[in-house]
């Protein structure tokens, strides 16, 4: 259940609650094209994505919940416009700030599970490499989850 009020403290961002570096080289490639902040719903959110924003952004918790967040019982998300994610416009305009499964996208532990999900995410995702084939691609991330460069969700 998502509490509605903020932590005592902010938690810094830090690149290392992101895709690594070394992911990105290995498979993937953000194109930061915003293809995957389209959609009428957006990632649930948790405490802690909720505090990364009210701290990046500067404003009260009660501020970044009016503006930027819809609440539907338990489940937090950000609101949309036009279609998109709300802070999005031509790019992530909090991405240093971002809720920690946007920055784990699209590197989902569903993809180890089914081909298909590779295929589908794919198609969504021009920064999914295109050479690495789903044997390769689900050992890479296997590795990656294990190594905690990518946390499961």
């Amino acid at each position: 259940m998502i509490s509605v009020l903020p932590g005592p403290f902010f938690k810094a961002v830090s690149r290392s609650d992101h895709v690594s570096d070394t992911v990105e080289d290995e498979i993937f490639k953000c194109q930061q094209c915003g293809y995957c902040c389209q959609g009428e719903t957006t990632v649930s959110l948790n405490q802690d994505d909720i505090e990364r924003l009210v701290a990046y952004l500067k404003m009260s918790f009660e501020e970044v919940r009016e503006r930027y967040l819809r609440v539907t019982g338990n489940v937090t998300q950000m609101k949309t416009v036009d279609g998109h994610c709300i802070f999005f416009k031509d790019r992530c305009t909090v991405h240093p700030g971002k809720p920690w499964r946007c920055g784990q996208w699209p590197l989902h532990p569903s993809i180890i599970v089914d081909p298909a999900n590779l295929e589908a995410i794919k198609d969504s995702c021009p920064g999914l490499l295109r050479d690495v084939g789903y044997e390769e691609f689900s050992r890479k991330l296997v590795d990656l989850l294990k190594s905690g460069k990518v946390k499961g969700g």
